[in-house]
């Protein structure tokens, strides 16, 4: 049996059209709804790239600020979790933008690549995903960017080299030492085996 993939999609898009409708009506009732199905994401992802809670919550409520009253502009021609969330990161890098200059990547030039690849097995690293956030946090900026939109966001190397302005090399090392700083955090603190 095929599944036709045109419903689903379908399906998907559509879910909150109801409560979107009613928002761009201007009902605070269904934005208030929105708000609560959308904020905790949208807070982890704003959360994941600032790496400060205060700062975070402040980008929330301007990325829920500005798709209120762009809403007009939604065309389901995604699901509005995906446009919301490209609102946030939007928000979130010009935030870091703002407030550095360049992004900080740590020195690569004497990292061993030949001993890493192949070392890291994702599968033996037992651990929770809380653990694997707390590690995230412990990150250098550049990296914890990289690595957030790479592995949380699914941004590939190619859009991320466009949107932080590196090359897609960079993006790629500098996520290849994010996940081996990782490793090496949760082997210290004995939450994965070497």
């Amino acid at each position: 049996m095929q599944i036709d993939r045109t419903n689903l999609d379908n399906v998907s898009v559509d879910i909150h059209r109801e409560l979107i409708e009613q928002s761009k009506n201007g009902i605070r009732v269904a934005q208030y709804e929105l708000y609560k199905l959308y904020s905790k994401a949208m807070y982890n992802i704003c959360y994941r790239l600032l790496n400060n809670r205060n700062v975070a919550e402040d980008i929330l409520q301007d990325t829920f600020i500005d798709a209120f009253t762009k809403l007009d502009l939604f065309r389901y021609e995604s699901t509005f979790g995906a446009w919301l969330k490209q609102i946030a990161v939007n928000k979130c890098l010009n935030e870091l933008n703002k407030t550095k200059t360049n992004f900080e990547f740590i020195d690569i030039e004497n990292y061993d690549f030949a001993e890493e690849n192949g070392a890291i097995n994702e599968e033996e690293l037992k651990m929770s995903v809380a653990k694997v956030k707390e590690a995230t946090e412990q990150l250098p900026e550049g990296c914890r960017v990289v690595f957030s939109l790479y592995s949380f966001e699914g941004y590939d190397h190619q859009e991320i080299a466009r949107i932080l302005k590196i090359s897609e090399s960079t993006s790629k090392t500098q996520y290849m030492r994010a996940k081996q700083l990782i490793k090496e955090m949760l082997i210290k603190n004995n939450y994965a085996t070497r």
